[in-house]
């Protein structure tokens, strides 16, 4: 099993991405290195309330971290149809984890499922820099 390590905060930077903010590499990122996406942990029923509430990420039907907090660094990778990252499940934790070497200058991006990308994504038109829907109709 390959070794994995945590991805140094210097070794990142937010900037602006084709989607908004994003998060950057600021130096080389290996295969398997990771940062976590923390925040607090909130029961699921309550976070479908949430109307309008952005960086939720469901852990499972019970459980959602609510990484709205500044020290969540996870909470800037952007949603990628050719992704270079992966989200992990640990229990309660939840990590991003890089597929690739990831070069500096790069965008840290992962898939964020199909019905993410259903609810939210696909009515706009996709924008990642991977996809070919990079425009949006209007009606």
């Amino acid at each position: 099993m390959r070794r994995t390590h945590p991805i140094p905060k210097d070794a990142l930077r937010v900037g602006r991405s084709r989607t908004g903010l994003g998060l950057f590499a600021t130096e080389l990122l290996s295969p398997g290195m990771y940062i976590e996406y923390v925040g607090d942990i909130i029961p699921t029923k309550d976070a479908d309330k949430k109307t309008g509430a952005r960086y939720l990420f469901e852990i499972n039907s019970r459980w959602t971290i609510e990484g709205s907090t500044r020290s969540n660094l996870a909470r800037y990778v952007n949603h990628a149809c050719k992704p270079n990252c992966e989200s992990v499940a640990a229990g309660n934790r939840i990590f991003i984890k890089a597929l690739t070497y990831i070069q500096p200058g790069e965008e840290l991006t992962y898939d964020y499922g199909p019905e993410y990308v259903e609810e939210f994504i696909t009515p706009v038109g996709c924008k990642c820099s991977s996809c070919s829907t990079h425009t949006t109709t209007t009606q």
